[in-house]
C-alpha cells in the first residue's frame, strides 16, 4: 500500500460484498462494479471518498468509500467502510418488497396427479362448499 490505496478486489471483500476476494475479482471482471461510473480492473487503488456501484444479484448498492480498511473483520466493521445514501436504501427496500411480492403471487403450476389435499379442494368447491 505505499500509493495510498487499497485493491478494489481486497476492499469488496473487506466491507463484506462478496465472500470471497475471487467473487470479488469475478464480479469486477463481469462489469458489475464501477467505480465513479466507469469499469475498472480489480487491481484499482481505492481511495476515500470514491464512489462504487456493485450489482450483486438484483441488489444495486451506490456506496461512498468512508474508510479504506486493512483486515476483513465482523460485519459490524464493515459497515463504517462505506456510506449508503437514504435514497440508495430506500430503493432497494422497495425494490425487495416488489421482488417478493411478485415471488408470493405467482402461480406455482403443478405437474402429475392432485394430491389428495387437491382432491378434498375439488370435491368442496364441486359440491358449493367454497
Amino acid at each position: 500500500m505505499a500509493d495510498g490505496g487499497t485493491r478494489l478486489d481486497r476492499w469488496l471483500w473487506y466491507a463484506r460484498f462478496f465472500k470471497t476476494r475471487v467473487l470479488a475479482r469475478q464480479a469486477i471482471d463481469g462489469g458489475r462494479v464501477h467505480v465513479g461510473g466507469s469499469r475498472v480492473k480489480p487491481g484499482r487503488r481505492l481511495k476515500v471518498g470514491d464512489v462504487l456501484e456493485i450489482q450483486r444479484g438484483h441488489e444495486r448498492f451506490e456506496v461512498s468509500v468512508e474508510q479504506l480498511g486493512s483486515r476483513r473483520g465482523p460485519a459490524s466493521e464493515a459497515r463504517n467502510l462505506y456510506l449508503e445514501s437514504e435514497a440508495n436504501q430506500a430503493r432497494r427496500t422497495a425494490e425487495a418488497e416488489q421482488r417478493r411480492m411478485e415471488a408470493a403471487t405467482a402461480a406455482v403450476p403443478r405437474s402429475g396427479r392432485p394430491t389428495k389435499r387437491d382432491r378434498r379442494r375439488i370435491r368442496s368447491v364441486r359440491a358449493g362448499g367454497g
